[in-house]
């Protein structure tokens, strides 16, 4: 049982089909590319049409809900499970018909699968020994490694003498001993504690750097997603949400469940009425989508909790979008930030907000807007709020997504 999991899937010599496509990355920057993957079992979905390249150096983090598809998607890179249609790319060749140990990737499972009865020598020189590699060499490739990942002095020690995070330095020695074209961490952090976990997870992005080879992370944390990757891909259902920076899929979410699953969001609904988006009778905000809208068309209005500004009422808010008064529900500290609950509130009893009925036509409700609010420390010292507090709301940024 032992043998059937070992991490390194090695490289045999053998004849591939080159692609001379290319989507995304250029060919000669894209060392695995990933084209309209697809995966069924039975009856259901799992994965439908995803596509991807990771570039040569560069970690992609796939994130998304449990059943999103990102284990179906590393088992189907790693050989252990069978695509339904799709084609993988590795450095330009066809390798989805090659068997798990064709494929020249490292694999780092959750629970690192290390030999309990094997030392931390003998658990990375393990599979260069089933492949016949000389004794001398593999001891210099131990040492190299054993240095790399700074367990020099723990070389003869048994996995149950380690930590976890020492464990996984061995794990990712020996996905590292053949010298692999791609590595797939499964969930690899998340058996450790938080004090182990965050610091690893840098060096480990260190490490990554210094050997140049691609990575692609499965996770669901999204403090690591935003850490560990130059790419993140947001799965939901099987499919492909949205790829970019993490800069860009934080601040520019394509869709609404982007949005609320990648760091909290705000989300309030408005409607297109000429250059503006109505929020209700009393609240307007520009519309500078430059995808066009049709008048009376449903919208959502997207924006972080740290894109509101506030201040006491009546006072100036340092934001270049109003959106007028709003009573303080709730506030808690925590060190670094503080996180309140506001209800905007109409400026009159009038105040009223447009609802769709199924006819189509548009009656008035009671504006019912609660916002989740994040500002500095200092912010807090500078405008100090309690509950029941009424204050003025301003905005700094948002997105405008289609209803």
């Amino acid at each position: 049982m032992a043998r059937e999991m070992v991490v390194t899937l090695f490289p045999e010599t053998q004849a591939f089909q080159t692609s001379a496509e290319a989507q995304g990355l250029p060919e000669t920057r894209a060392t695995l590319r990933v084209k309209h993957l697809t995966k069924y079992f039975g009856d259901q979905m799992i994965l439908e049409d995803v596509s991807f390249s990771v570039a040569e150096g560069e970690s992609l983090v796939l994130l998304g809900p449990s059943g999103s598809g990102k284990s179906t998607t590393l088992c189907l890179l790693a050989g252990l499970e069978t695509l339904d249609s799709g084609d993988i790319f590795l450095k330009g060749h066809h390798i989805e018909h090659l068997r798990a140990r064709e494929r020249n990737i490292g694999v780092i499972f959750q629970q690192y699968a290390l030999f309990p009865r094997m030392t931390v020598v003998e658990n990375i020189a393990f599979g260069l020994k089933i492949r016949g590699v000389k004794k001398q060499q593999r001891l210099d490739k131990v040492d190299e490694l054993l240095t790399m990942i700074g367990l020099t002095e723990h070389q003869d020690k048994y996995p149950a003498q380690l930590s976890g995070g020492q464990q996984q330095r061995v794990a990712i020695a020996r996905a590292l001993a053949f010298e692999p074209e791609l590595l797939l961490f499964d969930e690899s952090f998340s058996a450790l504690d938080p004090q182990t976990r965050v610091p690893l997870r840098r060096e480990i992005r260190a490490l990554l750097r210094r050997v140049h080879i691609p990575a692609l992370f499965i996770t669901h944390d999204q403090e690591e997603a935003m850490e560990l990757g130059d790419q993140i891909a947001i799965l939901n259902r099987g499919r492909l949400e949205q790829i970019g920076s993490p800069y860009e899929v934080y601040n520019e979410p394509q869709t609404e469940f982007v949005a609320t699953f990648l760091g909290a969001a705000n989300v309030v609904n408005g409607w297109q009425r000429g250059r503006l988006i109505e929020v209700d009778e009393e609240r307007c905000l520009f519309n500078h989508n430059r995808e066009p809208l049709v008048d009376g068309e449903s919208v959502k209005i997207v924006f972080r909790p740290e894109d509101i500004a506030l201040a006491h009422l009546n006072g100036r808010v340092e934001a270049p979008y109003q959106l007028g008064r709003g009573e303080v529900l709730d506030v808690a500290f925590s060190g670094a930030a503080e996180t309140l609950s506001v209800r905007l509130l109409p400026h009159s009893p009038a105040g009223l907000t447009l609802a769709t009925n199924r006819d189509g036509t548009a009656t008035r409700q009671a504006l019912n807007v609660v916002l989740k609010v994040t500002r500095t420390k200092w912010d807090a010292l500078r405008v100090p709020l309690r509950p029941q507090d009424i204050v003025t709301v301003g905005l700094k940024s948002y997105k405008i997504l289609r209803g």
